[in-house]
């Protein structure tokens, strides 16, 4: 509160911004939900950690992780991402990861193989660059996302909400 009141940056502003981000993506993906595709948000993960969102559709599995930089000029590399040519951030890699964890909480409970990709979206940014190299992870502008839509042939309707089902119960993603 009294950073507030002196205009001073606080963690809270960081917290905000990223909320805020969260909820546009957030949007932008309900949009999908006409085309057979559902989303869940906010997913707490057993190591305290959570997964902002998770789409499930006829294109498979997409684990989505979004990052709000306002006006920044981003790059993307096959592990990190610059902003405004700072210092790197392990942007992919942690993508990567949290697509793991996703593939083996729900590959536990599904009686079959359930594809998983990382996504990473892009909030507010100026610019976004993908290096030449960079097919590991999806990467998006916020309003970009509904490429994801068209994607099919990987999971049957069926599938799809069986998916769903298990991605929707709590103690799935906190059992260790």
């Amino acid at each position: 509160m009294r950073a507030k009141l002196l205009r001073q940056f606080s963690e809270w502003d960081t917290w905000y911004t990223g909320l805020e981000g969260e909820q546009r993506v957030g949007r932008e993906l309900a949009r999908l939900s006409s085309l057979g595709w559902r989303v869940l948000h906010g997913i707490e993960k057993s190591n305290g950690g959570d997964i902002d969102h998770l789409l499930i559709g006829p294109g498979g599995v997409f684990s989505i992780n979004t990052k709000t930089h306002r006006g920044a000029s981003v790059w993307v590399g096959d592990t990190m991402a610059k902003v405004n040519g700072g210092k790197p951030h392990p942007y992919a890699t942690a993508s990567n990861a949290e697509a793991e964890y996703v593939r083996g909480v729900l590959g536990r409970y599904c009686d079959f193989d359930v594809p998983v990709e990382p996504v990473l979206v892009f909030v507010g940014v100026e610019s976004l660059r993908r290096a030449a190299t960079q097919y590991t992870v999806r990467v998006y502008q916020e309003r970009e996302v509904a490429a994801l839509a068209p994607l099919a042939g990987k999971l049957t309707s069926e599938q799809v909400e069986s998916v769903y089902a298990v991605a929707r119960h709590r103690r799935a993603w906190l059992r260790t």
